[in-house]
């Protein structure tokens, strides 16, 4: 019984055991480089940086994906490694020298990550292979011994990444973009099929359309792996994320049209139509981003989308009869829901490596895909240059950090000064709160550990013995320590390192106090790093971003009203703004979720916040499409009714940034309304109307309607 109960646990802690087999390969590659290096060949260098090459390839890399692309990864890695470690080796000869490359390589290694989000799981131990070469003694002639170790290690890693029991693979981003575009397709069948069919239960409340909604909210990053997530500023994972959002926007277009359903239904009418169309082709665009699958064919929808827009009448019949406002909007949120899906089409086609042609580059969504990676990684890391970039903080604060450890290491001239870094390294957070939080287990396993290490050092004295337990010392270290929790890891990584120095250099009990004096020493700095530089983290970053955010989206809608009124250009300039300001939201929203937060401030959820802003940019440029600059001009009537929704539209955005920035609640938001009760409201004037001016001017009000909408899901 204790021994299942045992298991139980393990499994809860460990599922699938992914900890202990990463545990084991590290074990198994960290014992053969050091015996090898330090035994075999009789190299403490090559043994001393062969084993901290294999920690840092197999523990402190967070490396994303299947086995064979961490391998890979870490192979591609190695010209950078051996740059830092020849960087540090030939900086060594001056503490200040040191301090200086410290500061510039902290700061550049941390910031590549802006780029590549997956290039954070590198950042750690690239930085552990600088500190590691830059102290002394200065010995630029052992460089050779110092790349071989490391070579070897980061070789071996690579190998048992993939032969030794390899880590189960989770169900990667694309394989959940094709299980959600079923879950939508399917979906989008009974919507079309409650258009016709009086028998079929409505669209909007089936269990079909709750498994959508469950396999698209799977779609969210957050929870998604972080090494799995589509976060690159690169075109493939650029448009998986357009993906999730065309998806999304669908499912809400759906819903807009179960609203409106007819008291009766209608003969095959055009929106059911688009509505199966665009069900068999979101089902073959998310099979198309399985590896071997051609891209959907969109002929069959665009000839569809054709056809809706030139049916699209005013009057259907005898010119007498009054308006089918009804008809109105179940057309426009059909061509609005079959525009979406024409979006997931195209960036599932992106997705896999082709490039948009001229038909598929409506505006600006696409343009991105005609550059090349490093001009779209260029733009990233310009946009991030700001002073509320939350990853600026956090990488400037680090490399300030490390850069005055190494300063206190070598005018203190401890043995082993690098121990003070990797302690920085290891208690420095993103906030002064988390940092604290990191500051006890930390000190306090250090403490044990080197209490330990202590006594075992009086107690023995013959290198072979601690030879004999380095395995076992390693396991406990990795594997069990981890899943102990970090009080243990500090501690059992301490009783390591005493094992480990025990062979190279012997020095008795002393070992450990100096271990533990270099810990409280990186502790320290790192503790001050934390409470002197952005030490609210990046939540205060992120109740800064947002209000600037949501002015930009009230601007922007109304911009967009203005052009299509005639009053005004296209909003380009206002919709690049929101762009620009959407880079670094979503930064200091992806680092907030890593944070402890008050629980003393006003609780927003920034879900809501975030997706009633990124509604605008993509349904202005769809809307756009289809309703240029103009088309309303001349209609004083339809220009009075958007211009009041889009000032109550502005307001509320105001007054939800204002209580996102002064920490109170927000105000109560304007009830959205269906495309019926705001059509109504001029419903007189429709018959002697332009039926292309109608058209836009209900597309116009969908759109308006669903900003409404998302809005009033941010006050729930």
């Amino acid at each position: 019984m204790r021994g299942t109960s045992a298991l139980g646990r393990l499994r809860q802690r460990d599922p699938e055991y992914a900890i202990l087999r990463r545990a084991a390969r590290l074990t198994f590659v960290a014992s053969v480089v050091f015996y090898v290096g330090r035994y075999g060949l009789g190299s403490t260098t090559l043994a001393t940086y062969g084993l901290f090459g294999t920690i840092a390839a197999g523990a402190f890399a967070q490396l994303p994906g299947p086995a064979p692309q961490r391998a890979r990864i870490l192979v591609l890695a190695l010209p950078a490694v051996w740059a830092l470690i020849a960087a540090g080796a030939l900086l060594a000869w001056s503490t200040w020298a040191a301090a200086g490359g410290m500061l510039v390589i902290g700061f550049v290694v941390a910031f590549a990550g802006v780029g590549n989000p997956r290039l954070v799981g590198l950042a750690s131990a690239f930085q552990l292979f600088y500190i590691l070469a830059s102290f002394p003694p200065y010995q630029p002639g052992s460089l050779p011994q110092r790349l071989g170790g490391v070579t070897l290690a980061i070789a071996l890693v690579a190998v048992a990444e993939v032969v030794l029991w390899p880590d189960p693979v989770p169900v990667s981003y694309r394989r959940r973009l094709a299980e959600a575009s079923d879950g939508v397709g399917a979906y989008l069948h009974d919507a079309a099929a409650a258009l016709t069919d009086p028998h079929t239960a409505p669209g909007g409340r089936g269990p079909r359309r709750q498994r959508a909604y469950d396999l698209v909210a799977a779609l969210d990053l957050t929870r998604t792996p972080s090494g799995w997530s589509p976060t690159a500023a690169g075109a493939r994972d650029r448009s998986l994320r357009i993906c999730a959002a065309a998806l999304h926007q669908a499912l809400a277009e759906a819903d807009r049209l179960a609203a409106d359903l007819p008291p009766r239904p209608l003969p095959d009418p055009a929106a059911a139509r688009l509505l199966r169309l665009g069900a068999e082709t979101t089902r073959a665009a998310g099979h198309s981003l399985s590896a071997g699958t051609p891209p959907a064919d969109l002929g069959a929808l665009d000839a569809a989308i054709r056809r809706a827009e030139a049916s699209y009448r005013v009057v259907a019949g005898d010119p007498r009869d009054p308006p089918d406002v009804a008809r109105f909007c179940r057309d426009a949120t059909a061509l609005a829901l079959a525009d979406q899906v024409r979006i997931f089409a195209v960036a599932a086609r992106v997705a896999t490596g082709a490039r948009p042609d001229g038909t598929d580059a409506g505006g600006g969504l696409f343009e991105y895909a005609r550059h090349r990676p490093w001009t779209l990684y260029w733009r990233q890391y310009r946009a991030h240059v700001a002073p509320r970039s939350a990853h600026l903080h956090s990488s400037l604060r680090l490399a300030v950090a490390l850069a005055v450890a190494r300063v206190a290491a070598g005018v203190l001239q401890l043995t082993h000064g690098f121990w003070v870094l990797l302690a920085t390294l290891t208690v420095l957070r993103t906030s002064a709160a988390d940092t604290r939080t990191a500051l006890r287990p930390a000190v306090l396993g250090t403490v044990a550990g080197a209490i330990v290490s202590g006594v075992v050092m009086l107690a023995v004295d013959q290198p072979v013995v601690y030879a004999v337990v380095l395995p076992v010392t390693l396991m406990l270290a990795f594997g069990v320590g981890r899943l102990l929790g970090p009080v243990w890891q500090q501690a059992l990584f301490t009783v390591l390192l005493t094992v480990v120095f025990a062979q190279l250099n012997p020095e008795g009990w002393r070992l450990a106090e100096a271990r533990l004096v270099d810990v409280l020493f990186g502790a320290v700095i790192g503790v001050l790093a934390g409470v002197a530089i952005w030490p609210r983290g990046a939540g205060h970053d992120l109740r800064h971003n947002a209000p600037r955010y949501l002015a930009a989206n009230a601007d922007a809608v109304e911009r967009t009203v203005q052009a299509v009124l005639g009053d005004a250009p296209a909003p380009q300039r206002a919709l690049a703004r929101v762009r620009r300001r959407m880079v670094l939201i979503d930064s200091s929203y992806c680092q907030y979720h890593s944070e402890r937060h008050d629980p003393r401030r006003q609780q927003v959820d920034w879900d809501a916040v975030l997706s009633a802003g990124h509604h605008v940019v993509a349904g202005a440029e769809s809307l756009l499409r289809r309703n240029p600059p103009g088309c309303l001009a001349g209609w004083p009537e339809a220009a009075a009714l958007l211009r009041d929704t889009a000032g109550r539209l502005r307001s509320a955005y105001d007054d939800l940034a204002d209580a996102v920035a002064h920490d109170r609640a927000a105000g109560p938001f304007p009830a959205p309304t269906t495309c019926v009760e705001e059509v109504d409201r001029i419903r007189p004037l429709l018959g002697g109307a332009d039926p292309r001016a109608v058209r836009h001017l209900v597309e116009v009000d969908r759109w308006l309607a669903g900003l409404a909408a998302a809005l009033a899901r941010t006050h729930t």
